[in-house]
């Protein structure tokens, strides 16, 4: 049954909107606007290396980076995310939450800057450390997926808990060589500067009250903690602190153990699979928009142009879609997400990009020809304009909000690092799936592939599979986050008890928003 809450609990719940939770967003946002930046930066970087250390003497296409190496510099980083998702999601749960976001924040910072000073004179020397730093930076950015979102939703209230994450996430979004090996080592070196500016504010923050009063049991110090951030007076009854906390003890079970299974198990497949199924596709849409923008003939061919004016005109088309359909999604997302629901939200957002991927693939030949590829590229925008009002917000909120706070940031950690294989599958997969069936018209040592318009098919069938795993992931909307971990349940063995009928209310409640 649904026991009594802590005060310091209580008072984050209930807590109006102030100034913390937007300083809040600011410094915990820096560390994924780094994770979109370098997304961003690196399909305009690879066209920078291909021209500076692959182009072959006397040839009259200007040149690429071989396939292998492509995928090398373009997937390294997503290893190293989803590693470091595992990693500092489980290590948050035992070290707490702030100490850890240190440690990601300066290996982010570090390899941010080292990247772009990748050393060597011959093409596989650069290529070989930058892979090598990209993966750490990586692996610093995989850990501020779940720390990230952890402290916003232990920070946040209730009310508006679902908006203050999102918003959070919402940070996401050569004619001479000499000039274009300055301009590809800038660009890497970038991401580091946000980063550092907010160090000092990151390591302000107090522990998140959820961390320190029921995983490290300190509700005392919790309590101090948010009188200062709150800016009122909380005191906890010492003794009811001890019982309450005297009977979560008793409750705690482990991320294998069966009561997770019971009460869990289809959450954790439904937030892992969602992630996996929607990566796959905004990845890719992602990464190798420039491909595709070509191939609609919206950017001339790049034979026709410099090195810096084809990273200038792929920037500049990236540039639109994102103004155009990624940031307004995001921002209707923070607007609607605790009115509408984070489940009615996903279901449409899947919905939506499969229409729109078939609308797209489907008279693909329509879309190709001289005169139409405004109307592609608008189809094309409100793709991200769903995927971001839509399943890339849900999919990042929700992991932060349903599981016990001693699991949740390895529970989140898990489930961002399946979103990142998805991404892995996408990057690689798309890579070479998209390239033209003619052999003549592929890219520089890739083979023929299924073209753009079978490519687009498939991410339209994978988003319609993330629709159907949406109905295993429950809705929070209005609800404290020990409701819905069940940290408030007298015991396990009633609460296991019944599970099962919550269970099918859940999918069944969720279906009704």
């Amino acid at each position: 049954m649904p026991q009594e809450q802590l005060k310091v609990l209580n008072a984050l719940d209930v807590a109006k909107t102030q100034w913390y939770h937007f300083t809040a967003i600011v410094i915990a946002g820096m560390g994924f606007f780094t994770d979109a930046y370098d997304l961003f930066s690196i399909s305009l970087v690879t066209k920078l290396l291909g021209r500076l250390y692959y182009t072959v003497p006397n040839s009259s296409k200007p040149g690429t980076l071989p396939p292998n190496v492509s995928a090398a510099v373009n997937g390294v980083a997503f290893c190293g995310t989803l590693t470091g998702q595992l990693f500092f999601g489980w290590l948050g749960d035992k070290m707490g939450r702030k100490r850890v976001y240190g440690m990601t924040l300066m290996t982010m910072v570090l390899c941010s800057i080292a990247s772009g000073l990748s050393f060597g004179h011959e093409p596989k020397a650069v290529m070989a450390t930058l892979c090598f730093f990209r993966f750490w930076l990586g692996f610093g950015i995989g850990g501020d997926y779940p720390l990230s979102a952890t402290i916003m939703s232990e920070y946040s209230n209730k009310k508006t808990r679902g908006a203050f994450i999102a918003a959070y996430e919402d940070n996401a979004s050569a004619s001479l060589v000499p000039q274009a090996d300055y301009v590809w080592r800038i660009i890497l070196m970038f991401g580091a500067i946000p980063a550092t500016l907010t160090y000092y504010w990151r390591m302000k923050m107090p522990e998140t009250a959820r961390y320190t009063a029921l995983v490290a049991q300190n509700t005392k110090q919790a309590a101090s903690d948010m009188s200062k951030v709150l800016q009122v007076e909380i005191e906890e009854e010492q003794q009811k602190a001890e019982e309450i906390s005297s009977r979560k003890r008793r409750n705690q079970y482990g991320l294998f153990s069966k009561q997770f299974l019971k009460r869990h198990g289809l959450h954790l497949l439904g937030t892992t699979t969602t992630w996996f199924l929607l990566d796959i596709a905004f990845y890719s849409n992602n990464l190798f928009q420039k491909d595709i923008f070509s191939a609609v003939g919206w950017l001339p061919a790049a034979k026709t142009m410099s090195a810096l004016e084809e990273v200038y005109m792929v920037a500049r088309a990236q540039t639109l879609v994102s103004l155009c359909g990624t940031v307004p999604g995001y921002w209707f997302t923070v607007l609607f997400i605790d009115l509408m629901g984070r489940f009615a939200i996903q279901l449409m957002g899947f919905f939506m990009m499969t229409v729109f991927m078939f609308a797209l693939a489907i008279p693909y030949h329509h879309w190709t020809t001289p005169g139409n590829h405004i109307g592609f590229v608008v189809m094309y925008g409100l793709t991200f304009f769903f995927a971001n009002f839509g399943p890339n917000a849900t999919t990042f909120v929700v992991p932060a909000e349903i599981f016990p706070a001693r699991l949740r940031s390895t529970c989140h950690g898990i489930s961002a690092a399946a979103g990142k294989a998805g991404a892995i599958v996408g990057a690689f997969g798309f890579l070479y799936l998209a390239q033209s069936k003619d052999p003549a018209k592929t890219d520089a040592g890739y083979p023929p592939g299924i073209g753009v318009r079978n490519a687009l098919i498939i991410l339209g069938a994978i988003c319609g599979l993330g629709f159907f795993f949406t109905f295993l992931v429950p809705e929070a909307k209005g609800k404290s986050l020990e409701e819905m971990s069940g940290e408030n349940n007298d015991n396990e063995d009633e609460d296991d008890d019944q599970e099962a009928p919550h269970q099918a209310g859940t999918i069944n409640g969720t279906a009704q928003v």
